[in-house]
This record gives C-alpha cells, sequence and structure tokens, in this order.
C-alpha cells in the first residue's frame, strides 16, 4: 500500500583525515548497516573517502590516486546491494580536479557529478584546489579505464523516484543546481555537503533545505561532514536532514549520530506538482536519465511520523501563535465585510463550539475596529434540543463579552410550522430536525434586517467536508467566519482563548466539556442525547480524512493505511467503516458547498467554491468507495 514512498538516509560516517582505505572501510559499514534497515537511498558527505579538511594534499598524486582505490573498493564490495548511494570524493578530469559525488549502485558506478559552485571566501579556499563543474556532461575515463557519465545534469530514475546531486555551496549560490534539476522532473535532490559549524549556522542550514524543499516541491536530503575532519582551524557536526516540500521528516543533532532516515512520499510531491500549474518544465533533453532498480520500502512498513491532527500544532508555542494568527485572519476578513456594509453582527449562540468561535471572533473584530460589544446581538434560541447546560454557556459567555442578548423561543414557532405541513410533532424525522435549524435562520436573518445587521455564520470546515449542515439552515449565512477552520481546530482556538484570557475562562472551559451536538432532539433527563460524534463518526478522523484528501489527493486505500498507523488507538474496522461514511457523504454533499456563503481562507485546505473546490454537485464517487470495498 505505501508503494510510491520511497526509503532514504543521510549518514555522516567516522573518517581519518587522509586515510582513503580507512574511510572506504567507514563507509562499506554505514551501507551495509543502512541495508540491514531497508534504506533505498543513501547520501555521504562532500569528499568524504579523503576527508573535507586534506588542504594542500588534495595536490599530491598519493592521496588522489588512492580516493579513486577506495571507490573502487567500495563498488566491489557492494554488489547485490541495492541501495542508490552518493558518495564524495576528490576526481580529476581532463587538467583540473574537481569535488564530486561518485553515484554507485549493485557493484556498479553510474556517474560522477562535479561540484558547480566553489566557494572562496571567509574559511573556504576550495578555488586553490577545485574548479567548477563544466557546463555540458560529457564522460570521464577512470584510472581503472572504465568511463562513466560526467557532469550535473543528471537524472536517476526509478519510476517516480526522480534523483539528482548537488554538493554543499551549490545549495548557497544564488541559483543553485537543484533549481535545473527540479525543471527537469528531479523530486529528490541529494547533497553531500562539509558545512562547518559556527553560532546560530545549523538553524540557518535547516531553514535554507527546508524551504528549497519546499520551493522545489521536492525531497532534500543533506549530509555533511563530520566525525574525524581536522579541528586545525573549524569543527564540523556531521549535521543530516530530510525534507519533504517544506516539512523536516528526520534530522540529526551535529556532533550526536550523523544519521537521519526516513521515506519520501513521492506521489505527494507528484501531486503538488501537477497542481502548480507555473511549476517550470525544462528540456529533458539537456539532462541524461540513467535508470536503476530498486525497492522503494523493503522493510514494508514507514517510520515517518504520520500526524494524527495535521491541521494542529503540536509543540504548545506554536499552537498558541497559529490559534493567534487565526484569530487574526478570521477577524481581518470580518472587519473588511462590516466596514464596507456599515452594518453590525447577528450571531445564533447555542452554547456549542461553533458559535463560541464565531462569537469570540466577532467580539476581536469589533475591539479592533473600535466599535463597542454591545452592538453585536448575540440570539439565544432554544428549543426541543436545549439543554440548560448550553443555555447557560451561551449566556456566560454573552455576559463576559458584553455583547447584547436576545432570547427567542422557538418551540412554539416550529410547531406551527410541522402542523403547517402535516408532520406529526413527534416524529423525531429528518424534518423534525431541520425545522428547526431552518426557523432559527429565519429568525436570524430577519433581526438582521432589523438591526441592519449581517448574520455571522458559525459552520465550520468540518462540518462542510461531511454536509452536517441543514440546506438553508445553518448552512446559510451573510459572512461565514469559521468556514476555513477544521473542526479539531475549532477545540484549541477555544482552548487557547481560555488559557490566555481570564476573564473568559470560565464560561470557554465549559463550553469545552460539553459534547458536541445540534440538539435538534429531546434531552434524555436534562443531559444531551443527540451527540455529533456519534452520528457521523469521530471529528479527529474525519479531519484527517479531510486533508489528505484534500491536501494530499491521497486515494482512500492509501488515507487508511495511513490512518491506521496515525490512530493506533482506533481499530482498522472502525476506520475503514468511518472513512466509508467520509466518502460517501463528502461525494453526496456537494451541492451545499457548491452555495457556500462568503468566509475567509485560513489555511491549506479550504471548501470553497470560489476557491481551493471547484467540484460538481453530482460528481460519482463508485471509484473512490470501490478502493474501501476491497479492503472488506
Amino acid at each position: 500500500m505505501f508503494e510510491n514512498f520511497l526509503s532514504i538516509a543521510a549518514v555522516s560516517p567516522k573518517i581519518n583525515v587522509a586515510n582513503c582505505r580507512g574511510n572506504a572501510a567507514s563507509i562499506l559499514t554505514e551501507i551495509k548497516n543502512t541495508e540491514n534497515n531497508g534504506i533505498s537511498v543513501l547520501c555521504f558527505p562532500e569528499l568524504c573517502i579523503t576527508g573535507y579538511t586534506c588542504g594542500d594534499l588534495f595536490l599530491q598524486d598519493v592521496l588522489l590516486d588512492n580516493a579513486e582505490n577506495a571507490l573502487d573498493f567500495i563498488i566491489n564490495h557492494t554488489k547485490g546491494v541495492k541501495i542508490l548511494t552518493a558518495i564524495g570524493l576528490p576526481i580529476c578530469w581532463g587538467n583540473k580536479l574537481f569535488s564530486a559525488a561518485a553515484v554507485i549502485f549493485n557493484g556498479n558506478l553510474l556517474a560522477v557529478i562535479p561540484k558547480t559552485y566553489i566557494p572562496n571566501y571567509g574559511e573556504f579556499y576550495e578555488l586553490r584546489h577545485f574548479s567548477p563543474a563544466p557546463d555540458k556532461n560529457s564522460e570521464i575515463k577512470l584510472k581503472n579505464g572504465k568511463k562513466v557519465p560526467f557532469g550535473k545534469n543528471i537524472i536517476f530514475t526509478n519510476g517516480a523516484a526522480k534523483i539528482s546531486v548537488e554538493i554543499c555551496e551549490d545549495l548557497w549560490g544564488v541559483s543553485p543546481p537543484s533549481v535545473n534539476h527540479a525543471s527537469a522532473s528531479a523530486n529528490i535532490i541529494l547533497n553531500l555537503s562539509a558545512s562547518d559549524e559556527t553560532i546560530g549556522k545549523r538553524d540557518y542550514r535547516r531553514d535554507l533545505v527546508r524551504i528549497q524543499s519546499a520551493r522545489l516541491l521536492c525531497a532534500y536530503v543533506y549530509a555533511g561532514a563530520g566525525k574525524g575532519e581536522s579541528t586545525t582551524d573549524l569543527v564540523f557536526g556531521g549535521h543530516t536532514i530530510i525534507c519533504e516540500n517544506g516539512v523536516v521528516l528526520s534530522e540529526s543533532n551535529p556532533f550526536e549520530e550523523g544519521y537521519a532516515h526516513s521515506e519520501i512520499d513521492l506521489s505527494s510531491l507528484e501531486r503538488d506538482r501537477r497542481y502548480m500549474n507555473d511549476f517550470p518544465t525544462a528540456s529533458i533533453g539537456e539532462y541524461l536519465e540513467i535508470p536503476f532498480e530498486v525497492e522503494f520500502l523493503p522493510n514494508k512498513q514507514l517510520t515517518r511520523f504520520i500526524d494524527p491532527f495535521p491541521f494542529v500544532p503540536h509543540s504548545l508555542v506554536e499552537n498558541y501563535a497559529r490559534c493567534e494568527e487565526i484569530l487574526t485572519l478570521q477577524s481581518a476578513g470580518l472587519a473588511k465585510r462590516l466596514l464596507h456594509t456599515g452594518m453590525t453582527a447577528v450571531i445564533g449562540v447555542s452554547g456549542g463550539l461553533d458559535s463560541c468561535l464565531a462569537l469570540l471572533v466577532a467580539a476581536r473584530t469589533f475591539k479592533s475596529i473600535n466599535w463597542d460589544c454591545s452592538k453585536i446581538t448575540a440570539v439565544i434560541m432554544p428549543c426541543f434540543g436545549t439543554t440548560q447546560r448550553t443555555k447557560n454557556n451561551a449566556y456566560s459567555l454573552c455576559n463576559a463579552l458584553g455583547v447584547t442578548i436576545r432570547e427567542i423561543d422557538i418551540s412554539e414557532e416550529v410547531k406551527l410550522h410541522l402542523k403547517s405541513i402535516n408532520e406529526p410533532e413527534n416524529s423525531r424525522t429528518v424534518v423534525y430536525e431541520n425545522a428547526q435549524a431552518r426557523v432559527r435562520t429565519l429568525v436570524l436573518m430577519n433581526i438582521a434586517n432589523q438591526l441592519n445587521a449581517l448574520v455571522v455564520g458559525t459552520g465550520d470546515l468540518s462540518e462542510l467536508a461531511l454536509g452536517f449542515a441543514t440546506y438553508n439552515g445553518d448552512h446559510m449565512s451573510m459572512y461565514a467566519v469559521n468556514s476555513g477552520v477544521p473542526k479539531t481546530l475549532v477545540r484549541h482556538i477555544v482552548s487557547y482563548v481560555a488559557e490566555t484570557d481570564t476573564a473568559l475562562s470560565v464560561p470557554l472551559k465549559s463550553i469545552l466539556a460539553t459534547p458536541v451536538s445540534p440538539e435538534l432532539l429531546p434531552p434524555e433527563e436534562g443531559e444531551i442525547s443527540q451527540k455529533t460524534e456519534d452520528i457521523v463518526g469521530p471529528y479527529e478522523l474525519h479531519d484527517f480524512f479531510l486533508y489528505h484528501t484534500i491536501r494530499r489527493g491521497r486515494s482512500p486505500d492509501i488515507i487508511y493505511e495511513l490512518a491506521k498507523v496515525a490512530f493506533p488507538n482506533y481499530d482498522s474496522k472502525t476506520i475503514l467503516r468511518w472513512l466509508k461514511i467520509f466518502v460517501k457523504r463528502f461525494f453526496a454533499q456537494q451541492f451545499k458547498r457548491s452555495c457556500l456563503p462568503d468566509g475567509p481562507k485560513i489555511g491549506s485546505v479550504t471548501l470553497s467554491p470560489r476557491g481551493d473546490w471547484r467540484a460538481p454537485s453530482d460528481a460519482s464517487s463508485l471509484e473512490w468507495a470501490c478502493k474501501l470495498d476491497l479492503l472488506d
């Protein structure tokens, strides 16, 4: 099921400067170790066969000859080893010396990639020894008589995997070779590096690697020189990093183990490149493609972290920063709409999470534009399913925010409507439930007309994905501030405000402790009888499904496998059950999303018909459902 995940590693081996034989043995040991760990692609540091810090020894024939001999030794001892491996060494071509990467596979040297940018500033003086890569590919004849491709414009291909190489300074240059590599279809860049450690350089280096992977929509694998390099003037930490499209998948800290490994999601990279229609495509004719055959995931399992909560940052600091940013985005969107229309705001407040967040956003908006919060009208509309708990929550929050409260009991109005259409008052059907939602919307819209106000919508992104909203009921508003916020994130935002605003802490914590419910069925012994997650399933699962369906474009069978890794607390049958419901509802409820009110885009996933998700309301879900039926 993970056929397009490629296992990959970056290693900084322990070396001894100028001891090519000993270094070859150390490199070979690391290759054997990664073979046992199920790695398919492996990147070593720059000049690791000799050591980066050899200085003028690079001008000695003894060192250069032994470097090639050491490479031969490694090649001869890796026959049968199905790992594409990039190893750094100095190598002569024509009348010049190059810092290069030898790319080997299964006991064969496939190509030699020379370094493009040669630094000669600060602590670096590489131009004393090395020349920059020639513009065009050619061949290099080694001392053993073999000829192999030589040049920077080479891609190693294996199915969806397209791998290119650059070396250290190439990444730091004005126009990194990896830009051209990616344009020519490379989706994995290996960087053999020898970047020394200075104060703050680790963080800068990580950001450089991470951002380059994001710019190029690729995986970027970085292996830095470390253990054993000379410390005459510099210190090397053996920093290794693996990034994928702006995300650090694995990283070793400098001066520690010098090993990072993960699995690259090639399907996701391909999808993002298709999605970004301005992603460039260079002439493939300018590049030499060299095929190799390797098993993508020999151990048949993922070691990379599969985030069960892709919308929610994990650290408290990041979480709080994200929540603050989202509230600012929501408020800015609403402020523009209010200032443009000159209207105030009306919100239906139930005492639940979504209306709570919408009210918090409205209050923040009014403060930001110096309007009194008393101009916000919070309408509390109890009916058949309203409990005293949620009603108390609504009143407590409204009072704490200083908004104007209007309570309108809609029970008699709903009964009258049910009677007028010959629907039994005790039917408990969808008509019974939706009549309440639509009457509430009718009340809100007419009060908004009375007050020259906008109805601020409360529904969230997860409800829109599942269609868990009454059409022309809570589905409708005049500005939907929560439409870009998934349910799992709604809870975190409300929790953030509860922890950082003492005046609101008590009502918000009570709301957070209340089960999510539409409260459309009568309570049982005074308690909520209708819990949303009992009906549609856990929102933590649905938000995971939503993210991987929309943001990653994944097939539902792959989403199922990923969910099993991400949620060990759910058995596979439970995950499959709710995933089938998600797929069914997502397709069937598109008609509700085709006519959504305006609302601000918040994150990378949105379902606005005017923005990131434009789909027919009557598309078939058969092919998606069939993928899941095969798993039964």
